[in-house]
Parts: C-alpha cells; sequence; structure tokens
C-alpha cells in the first residue's frame, strides 16, 4: 500500500470531510478541499500527465510555495509511477541547474510568480518537454486547464512498494546538496510513525508550517493516513497567525521549529499575544525537531502550557524525514534526549571502527530501517560510504543513559576541538539559550594560533537588550567548564535556513578567515 491508495481510500470513506484547508493570512484568503474532491483532482492531473508522454521513472520538478496545488502536484506525479523533485523555492538558477544536471527532468511545475525566471532559463534545461504553471502565466500549460481536459478516474499504473517516487535534494547545510532516492513504502514508514507517535486519530487537525520541498512533509503524510486534517497556513508566519489559526480552525497537532517557538514565547512574554484571546483547549501536542531542541524552550513553553503533550523527533533526509528517533509523549524527565528508535526503526552509537560504544560515552548515530534511502542518486561511491551493512552513518554524534534514551550531542563536522579538548558546540548553546536576553545562538571555532581553535558564540538578542560581553563572560564562568566557555562573543543574527537549522557554513566564512 501507498500514498496514493490512502488518499483513495480517504476519498471513499471520509469523501465529504476537509482533507486540507490552506490559508493566506495575509491576503485574507481561506480555501478547502475535501477529500473526494483532492483525489479525483489528482487523477485527472495525472492522466493528463501521462497523455503528454510521462512515463513510470521520468523525474518532473515541482517548484514552489506550500499550497494544496502543490500537493496536488506531487501526488499526480507519484500516481503516473514518476518521481516528485520538490525543489527549494529559495534556490538560484544556478541550483536550479545543478538540480537539472543531476535529474534531467521532463516537466517543470511552478507557481506562477517564479514562471519568468524558469522561462529565460528554458535553453540550460534541454531535457524538460513541458512546462506547467501553478497558476495563470501566458507563455505556459496552466495546471488547472490539465485537470479540467482530463477524465476521472485514476490512471491504471502498478506501484509497487519498492517503485521510486521522490528524489529529494538535501538542505546543503553541511556542503552541495545531495539527490536522495525514496521508494514508496519509505513514504509509508514516516507516515506510520508520525500516525503512532503522535497518536493520530482522524478527528485530529495538524498546523502544517515547515517547507513541502523537505521531508518534514512526513509530518503531513502522517494526518494523511489517518485521515486527518491539515491547515496550511502560507504567506507570512508570525505568532498571531498561528495562534488565531490555531483557534479558528480548531488544530490539535502543531509542529514547530525552534525560531518559531522563540518568537512564540518572546511575543507572550510581551502580552503582544494573549493566551485568554483564543481558543485553545483542543491543542493537545507540540512537537519539535529538526535541530537540537532546548531544554529551556521546553519548560518555558510549559509556564504558559503546563498542561500540554510534548514530543521531540529526529530523522534525516536520508531516512525519510521525521521519526528515526523519538522522544515519546509523557517522558517529562527525559526532556533534552531525542529519545528511542522510532516505530520501524533501530539506531546505535558506534566509534569509528563501527563498534557499539558503552553507555555514556560519545558515538555516531547510526540507523536503520524501513525508511532508509535507497541510494544517493547515481553517486555509488557515496551510498557505500554512508551505508554500510545497512546501516545509514548519519554524521551525527550522541550518547545514551541508562534508561536507552538518546541525547544528541552534535555534527561530527561541528565539533570544536581547542587546545587538545572536544567541545561540542550543541552542549555550549544549551547554556548559553538560557540567559534571559539571549533570542537565538550559534557555536562555531573560529582559528587561534596557539590553541587551534577557539569556541566563538555568535548571540541574537532580544529586541532592545544591549549587548554586553562582560555580562557573558560572567553567565558561562558560572554555567560552563573552563575549557568550554567561549572566548569570543559576536553579537550578530543567527542564520537559519527554512528547515530551522542554523547555517554554520555561512557563520565559518564570515567569523574564520585568517587574520
Amino acid at each position: 500500500m501507498n500514498m496514493i491508495d490512502i488518499i483513495t481510500k480517504n476519498a471513499r470513506v471520509y469523501p465529504q470531510q476537509t482533507a486540507f484547508v490552506e490559508v493566506r493570512p495575509v491576503s485574507q484568503l481561506r480555501t478547502s478541499i475535501t477529500w473526494a474532491q483532492f483525489d479525483d483532482r489528482i487523477n485527472r492531473l495525472a492522466a493528463s500527465l501521462i497523455k503528454k508522454g510521462v512515463c513510470k521513472g521520468d523525474k518532473i520538478f515541482i517548484f514552489g510555495k506550500n499550497s494544496v496545488n502543490w500537493l496536488e502536484t506531487y501526488f499526480a506525479v507519484m500516481a503516473t509511477g514518476a518521481w516528485a523533485v520538490p525543489l527549494n523555492f529559495r534556490f538560484d538558477d544556478e541550483s536550479i541547474k545543478y538540480c537539472a544536471d543531476a535529474a534531467h527532468p521532463v516537466a517543470f511545475f511552478m507557481d506562477a510568480e517564479y514562471a519568468p525566471r524558469i522561462k529565460a532559463m528554458r535553453a540550460e534545461l534541454p531535457t524538460v518537454r513541458n512546462y506547467i504553471c501553478i497558476g495563470a502565466f501566458k507563455d505556459m500549460q496552466d495546471m488547472e486547464d490539465l485537470i479540467e481536459e482530463a477524465p476521472a478516474g485514476r490512471p491504471e499504473i502498478a506501484l509497487k512498494d519498492d517503485d521510486p517516487c521522490a528524489l529529494y535534494f538535501t538542505s546543503g547545510t553541511t556542503g552541495e546538496p545531495k539527490p536522495v532516492l525514496h521508494v514508496h513504502k519509505n513514504l509509508m514508514c514516516v507516515a506510520l510513525n508520525e500516525a503512532s507517535h503522535e497518536r493520530w486519530e482522524q478527528t485530529d487537525c495538524l498546523l502544517m508550517l515547515p517547507p513541502f520541498y523537505h521531508l518534514a512533509i512526513g509530518h503531513l503524510l502522517g494526518c494523511m493516513l489517518a485521515g486527518g486534517r491539515a491547515v496550511l497556513l502560507t504567506e507570512k508566519v508570525t505568532p498571531v497567525y498561528i495562534f488565531e489559526n490555531i483557534s479558528k480552525e480548531g488544530v490539535t497537532l502543531v509542529f514547530l521549529l525552534v525560531p518559531w517557538a522563540l518568537d512564540i514565547l518572546h511575543a507572550l512574554d510581551k502580552g503582544e499575544i494573549k493566551k485568554e484571546n483564543y481558543e485553545l483547549t483542543q491543542w493537545r501536542l507540540l512537537y519539535m525537531g529538526a535541530q537540537p531542541i532546548p531544554a529551556s524552550l521546553v519548560h518555558r513553553w510549559w509556564d504558559y502550557f503546563p498542561g500540554m503533550q510534548f514530543d521531540n523527533v529526529y530523522g534525516l533526509s536520508e531516512t525519510t524525514g521525521p521519526g528515526t528517533l523519538h522522544l515519546g509523549i509523557g517522558n517529562k524527565t527525559k526532556i533534552g534526549a531525542i529519545g528511542k528508535p522510532g516505530l520501524l526503526w533501530d539506531v546505535r552509537l558506534v566509534d569509528d571502527q563501527g563498534e557499539d560504544v558503552p553507555q555514556g560515552q560519545v558515538g555516531e548515530i547510526i540507523a536503520k530501517g524501513a525508511g532508509l534511502m535507497q541510494e544517493y542518486y547515481k553517486n555509488p561511491g557515496l551510498t557505500a560510504q554512508t551505508i554500510r551493512n545497512g546501516w545509514l552513518f548519519t554524521g551525527d554524534l550522541g550518547k545514551s543513559d541508562a534508561d536507552g534514551f538518546i541525547y544528541f550531542v552534535d555534527r561530527k563536522k561541528d565539533l570544536v576541538i581547542s587546545g587538545g579538548e572536544n567541545i561540542y558546540p550543541v552542549e555550549v548553546e544549551a547554556v548559553i539559550q538560557r540567559h534571559p536576553d539571549v533570542h537565538d545562538v550559534a557555536v562555531i571555532g573560529t582559528p587561534d594560533e596557539r590553541l587551534g581553535e577557539i569556541v566563538t558564540a555568535i548571540i541574537e538578542l532580544l529586541p532592545e537588550r544591549v549587548p554586553n560581553e562582560e555580562e557573558m563572560t560572567a553567565f558561562c564562568e558560572q554555567n560552563l567548564p573552563r575549557y568550554k566557555r567561549p572566548r569570543r562573543f559576536i553579537f550578530d543574527r543567527v542564520p537559519r535556513g527554512s528547515t530551522g537549522k542554523i547555517e554554520k557554513p555561512r557563520l565559518r566564512a564570515r567569523y574564520c578567515q585568517p587574520g
């Protein structure tokens, strides 16, 4: 069974129930679609693509922001047997060409706002035969026309669990984006993880904020598996818009990245939003992931929402996104951990020789399970280096406690070695994040002639706070052992990508230059 089958089943069992709501707060637009309507439009679009020559195994680019139309495109492509290839809508022309050279797409869907740009690139995209606009653009086919002109009914394309269906390009925070190939059973794995871990019911409603071009779309797949309803909040995401839609749409589950959670807490602290102005009693679960979650943030959250359930999820593009590890609802005494292996997963901590490390010692997180990618597309060397004997070597470091809970320590590549001591930036960041003036923090190693590297903290203060290096130094002296203390403080904005990860390569490029 695959996600296309799930949509067909939902259309039969819950035909008139709402599947998705799209809310555009800035333009004050709200649209919704039932499961029956969603299924019909997917099938018609798939039929049109097949008529235009799209075949099983073809690659099709999707370039746009979160919307119901984006989802229709994504699943229609899969229904043809072709591969959906979501692109980051922030990609520049060079990045788009890089992806096209790797994937050789035969068709290109895009939001109307990007159509003029993509039209100008046509000469650099020689394999693309069909350009299709999600919205009106005079020089391209209109997606709506393709849907209207096609017959109803699901195309008779046999889809097997091991058939490739999606090619995702990694976020590139540690280098060039890598094309990660997934099959239908990988998507079903993450859907099962989400539905099981977060205890999804058909009556639940998800507020979906992360971008679809990333495998955070796994959160949505869990909602779909349960037949639940998802609210897509597009345009600008702010604490006010988040709370308004939780209240108006009856949202029960919300996945937040660290920056969004910090913004909400700051707005609550300042009284810019007040809980009593919204209907929030149905909101049962906050879950987070995509980067380390400071324990101090979770405890601050519970000051405002003491009865709310919490879960922390860990995964990678190579493991089809969230759920490889998860904290588990109710494990309040384990806040700070990324949890235990999820459904259909096994996880170990190993040394450089691939041997298990003792409890409490730092090792590399390796994972094995039903959501494991098939390969880095057209890169057998890197695939063999990363997947060994069925285990994915993640490049992430962790340690375990006596109860088997795993704690994220850091990325191998982010390790700071100062005077021969291994220092894990995440541990330092977690301490500095507790300072009442700090909004966000990133720790990197910068060159030092004597020590090799020194710990450097880039600190983004809350509005109206004044930088005070002496105060930060004193705070770190009180809360960190000497060898972990930052020797350099920089007060600046902390850059985070669209998935919430700190963009440390950008910080190193800016602050690690010699001299």
